[in-house]
């Protein structure tokens, strides 16, 4: 069982940045995949960013590449979520999630363990 905890939301001007922090209870850097996903409000939840948990591979949602980076410190069973030039539509409470996976995939779906979600909000 992986238990994750997302922190690093808040409110922020568009075309700011912002850094999310997921950290897990659990030893993930041998086993999972990590990733971000989002759900603004009245809509569904979507992928963003995930990451591999060996080589460093990385896929992202079209509407974040060039923006937004993922990366994760397997020391720290942490993984961030580096966010810049901000938009209003990037606006949604964002989720951590964990699979397990082979060392070089990195899954936009089929995640198996959640976080609470760290609410984002960028203001016009």
């Amino acid at each position: 069982q992986v238990q994750l905890v997302e922190s690093g939301g808040g409110l922020v001007q568009a075309g700011g940045s912002l850094r999310l922090s997921c950290t897990a209870s659990a030893r993930t850097a041998g086993s999972y995949a990590m990733a971000w996903f989002r759900r603004a409000p009245g809509k569904e939840r979507e992928f963003v960013a995930a990451i591999s948990w060996r080589g460093g591979s990385t896929n992202y949602a079209d509407s974040v590449s060039g923006r937004f980076t993922i990366s994760r410190d397997n020391a720290k069973n942490t993984v961030y979520l580096q966010m810049n030039t901000l938009k209003p539509d990037d606006t949604a409470v964002y989720y951590c999630a964990a699979r397990y996976s082979p060392p070089y995939i990195a899954y936009v779906d089929g995640y198996d363990y959640w976080g609470q979600g760290t609410q984002v909000t960028v203001s016009s």
